[in-house]
């Protein structure tokens, strides 16, 4: 279980000592499945790569459980190239960018790759769930899209959302997709806080030259983080949460807690931000 600084503790850390507390790396391990425990609302976060044989989410020792979604449910997106996921028997092709929701008291899921030779990277985020609720594969085209921003202002992107309200039903967990275009490098400004929920940022399709410098702390108090391809930033309920890249590139987020309204959040004035 790893146990996050608080907000006053956040703005005396260092930057090992910053991304050790709010940065996740090391998800998508060939393989295998990687998980990692996180007291963010009991966060549950994990890669699958399955290569020649399938992969098996089982619990870990931290959930005290017989299988993983006992008590849980469960989003995973795929970010590669095509696989399958099987939930007690139910075989479920998973393009990329297709996000599959898990209901709670599923037992058995396994992961496959179509291709070992291009394997799929499956991201899983879970968070407990007080009621049971269809497991449901939401495509990419079928995603609720909006776009959003503009040229001139350096936002182009396409924010696609799949389990929330409209979409997939779930207890807590709300998901989706934001894809930056081509020539645009921010996400998520003006910038927000969120007191009834946490969120996480998984950052991918960034190019190898490339980084995003995620802005987090309170908005009187920000820090910043130097992210790469496929690594995690968590946010508390008290942090903004944005970022800006070198190049354009693609963020899953995905938030829990007390509601799943999506415009419940408390907005930042630039001017307040220092």
């Amino acid at each position: 279980m790893r146990h996050l600084a608080d907000a006053h503790r956040t703005r005396q850390l260092s930057t090992s000592e910053l991304r050790s507390n709010f940065l996740v790396d090391g998800l998508f391990e060939p393989g295998a499945v990687t998980l990692r425990h996180i007291d963010l609302d009991r966060v549950v976060l994990g890669g699958a790569v399955p290569l020649g044989d399938p992969l098996r989410l089982d619990a870990p020792a931290s959930l005290a459980a017989e299988h993983f979604a006992e008590r849980r449910e469960i989003g995973i997106l795929n970010i590669a190239a095509r696989g399958t996921i099987a939930v007690d028997g139910n075989r479920y092709a998973m393009d990329c960018q297709d996000v599959l929701y898990v209901g709670r008291g599923s037992k058995e899921i396994t992961f496959e790759s179509d291709d070992a030779a291009r394997p799929a990277r499956f991201y899983i985020v879970s968070y407990p769930a007080h009621a049971s609720h269809p497991t449901m594969r939401v495509s990419r085209a079928a995603a609720v899209a909006s776009d959003l921003g503009t040229q001139e202002s350096a936002n182009e992107r396409r924010l696609a959302k799949y389990i929330h309200a409209g979409g997939a039903q779930s207890s807590q967990l709300v998901m989706g997709v934001t894809e930056l275009k081509p020539g645009s490098v921010w996400n998520t400004m003006p910038s927000h806080t969120h007191s009834r929920r946490t969120e996480v940022y998984l950052y991918f399709n960034v190019p190898n030259d490339a980084v995003v410098v995620h802005l987090m702390g309170e908005p009187s108090e920000t820090r910043h983080l130097i992210v790469r391809d496929e690594e995690v930033v968590l946010s508390p309920a008290w942090s903004v949460h944005s970022g800006c890249g070198t190049s354009n590139y693609t963020f899953c987020w995905a938030m829990g807690g007390e509601n799943q309204d999506f415009t419940d959040m408390q907005a930042v004035a630039m001017k307040e931000l220092k």
